[in-house]
């Protein structure tokens, strides 16, 4: 993928659909050029067009004088813009007729179609932004909670990326030591410990994919499937996490024929709760279809919620469905403590996290909320303290790193030659370069740009 500057590009740069304003975006040396050719400024406004100033009139097709649409226009000029170049955008009515018509008057004016993401690529080709913050920019859009644009907006501003580049500095020193060490080794060269630089590196590497962990639960969510026998209460379970009735409750049982998903944030994380049909050996055809999806949700899970009737005693069927679970997160979740207690559930999942609940009053809800958001987190992120990334890309990146900076330490330690060392922190630095992009391939950008959309 060969990456150009030199054209202007152009693209609708608002999300398909009909709204109140919608916005195509030019950027590159001809934005303004292309826009003066279509828009006609309303009388009064000043003659000379300036910089960071909105102007309002009309967008004309050029060849004809037909008049398209009102509209607002901006004008940006290099390097004060997103991308470092000139940037013009038009803000007309937002419905697909008139910003497809204006689009098509831009290329038809010289402007090229952009690629997805191209727009946030200039910015990072042109020293604006570099490649942690540009993938920012991406997850900033996609977040979905507060808790993860938080962390996506700390990345923007450049968190992470000041982090990355002090552990590489650090590694390059050493290097830059070892390298001195084995090209001089004739030369009065002092002699350094570089241990204590790699365990500091080593032991910061580890930090960051921790939060990584948790980052990336805030960015993805977790998948809740909540299973059990028919009519323990899963639906009302549903309804009284979600504060809402969504799922249909009755007293008779297989009521739930397919899965129902919903998201529940708890402290910024999301749950994407799966209430499955009542697992057993129904004969009706679209109970038993129901069954098989309810038995994929639970392969499909990263927390598994067990409902079991608090009001009758253990039998077959919860061991069976229990079964399920494997060696996933689980909680058990004993179900209907407002009635008399019939049920011993001590050996059923005995390594899962248990609570007594009644979906009916709300009893244990608010301990149960606790205990998924401890699951989700590990502990390893506070309410107060954001990760740095939740991008799985700097996650692997962070681990391939520290594999190396582990190697060289460990090879520092058994006394082995400078060379030995030096390959490894040369790997490690060359990884943490590609997390900002000063050692990023054009394949890599290509993937990570390939994944926005055009218009961004």
């Amino acid at each position: 993928m060969a990456y150009s500057l030199d054209d202007t590009i152009a693209a609708i740069s608002t999300p398909v659909g009909v709204g109140g304003i919608g916005i195509v975006r030019l950027s590159g040396p001809q934005a303004l050029e292309i826009v003066r050719s279509l828009f006609r400024r309303a009388c009064g406004q000043r003659r000379r067009w300036e910089t960071q100033r909105l102007y309002y009139g009309h967008v004309v097709n050029p060849a004809d004088g037909r008049l398209v649409d009102e509209a607002l226009v901006s004008w940006m000029a290099a390097p004060h813009s997103f991308t470092r170049q000139d940037v013009a955008e038009l803000n007309v009515h937002g419905g697909p007729v008139p910003l497809r018509e204006v689009l098509a008057l831009c290329l038809a004016q010289g402007a090229r179609l952009a690629e997805p993401g191209e727009f946030t690529l200039r910015a990072f080709v042109n020293g604006r932004i570099d490649l942690a913050q540009a993938e920012a920019v991406l997850d900033t859009i996609q977040s979905k909670s507060a808790a993860a644009l938080r962390v996506a907006v700390n990345q923007l501003n450049g968190r992470l990326s000041g982090q990355v580049r002090a552990l590489r500095q650090e590694l390059l020193e050493v290097l830059a030591y070892l390298q001195a060490s084995i090209d001089f080794a004739e030369d009065d060269i002092p002699p350094r410990d570089v241990r204590p630089a790699l365990g500091y590196v080593q032991d910061a590497l580890r930090r960051l994919i921790g939060e990584a962990d948790a980052g990336q639960v805030y960015r993805q969510g977790v998948r809740t499937a909540i299973i059990g026998r028919p009519n323990v209460g899963k639906s009302s379970l549903l309804n009284a996490l979600l504060r809402t009735d969504r799922a249909i409750v009755t007293s008779v049982p297989g009521t739930t024929r397919d899965t129902l998903e919903e998201t529940l944030i708890l402290r910024g994380v999301p749950f994407v709760l799966v209430d499955t049909a009542g697992i057993n050996e129904s004969q009706d055809v679209v109970e038993r279809i129901g069954v098989e999806r309810s038995r994929r949700s639970v392969s499909d899970a990263g927390l598994v919620l067990l409902v079991v009737d608090g009001s009758e005693p253990c039998g077959p069927q919860d061991i069976e469905v229990a079964r399920l679970v494997g060696d996933r997160a689980a909680i058990l979740v004993v179900n209907k403590v407002d009635l008399p207690q019939a049920g011993t559930y001590d050996r059923l999942l005995e390594s899962a996290e248990r609570i007594e609940v009644s979906a009916l009053t709300g009893q244990g809800i608010a301990e149960l909320e606790a205990m998924m958001e401890c699951l989700a987190l590990g502990g390893a992120v506070q309410a107060a303290d954001d990760p740095l990334t939740s991008n799985p890309r700097h996650r692997a990146a962070f681990a391939r790193a520290l594999d190396h900076v582990t190697l060289a330490l460990e090879a520092a330690q058994a006394g082995w030659f400078g060379d030995l060392v030096a390959i490894d922190v040369g790997e490690a630095v060359f990884i943490l370069g590609e997390i900002t992009g000063e050692t990023a391939s054009e394949d890599l950008l290509a993937t990570i740009f390939g994944q926005f959309c055009i218009g961004k």
